[in-house]
């Protein structure tokens, strides 16, 4: 009975559980993804902050049209500069998620190891 329920563990602890903990990791990294809406933000890179744009209005009036041409211009110049800022921490938010997740799934194949080394350091204490 105790040799099954060692190898119903070690199923369970290094075949079962690091395919959830995958499942689980790349759940949280599309979710990132989806959260700081990168592929979009790509997509939109050289478009108007929140799609504030002057018209340049009919006929041809220089004026107008230089007014509306440089307001355009920095309407399109802010939201490449807060996409560049929202890309950019989406990134470093994914590198984390990225390497929390490494870190989870190494901390638990390890477990068992670190486990055993502190109940012999244990034990050796005692004794």
């Amino acid at each position: 009975m105790k040799k099954i329920i060692l190898i119903q563990f070690i199923g369970w602890h290094f075949f079962e559980m690091p395919v959830h903990i995958l499942k689980v990791w790349k759940n949280f990294l599309k979710f990132n993804l989806n959260y700081f809406s990168i592929p979009l933000l790509i997509q939109t890179f050289f478009s108007p902050w929140r799609r504030h744009s002057e018209s340049y209005g009919k006929g041809f009036d220089f004026q107008k049209w230089f007014e509306a041409f440089g307001f355009n211009l920095v309407a399109r110049g802010v939201g490449m500069i807060m996409r560049t800022i929202l890309i950019i921490v989406g990134l470093v938010v994914q590198i984390f998620i990225f390497v929390a997740g490494l870190s989870v799934l190494l901390i638990w194949i390890i477990l068992p190891a670190l486990f055993l080394f502190g109940l012999w350091a244990g034990l050796k204490i005692i004794f």
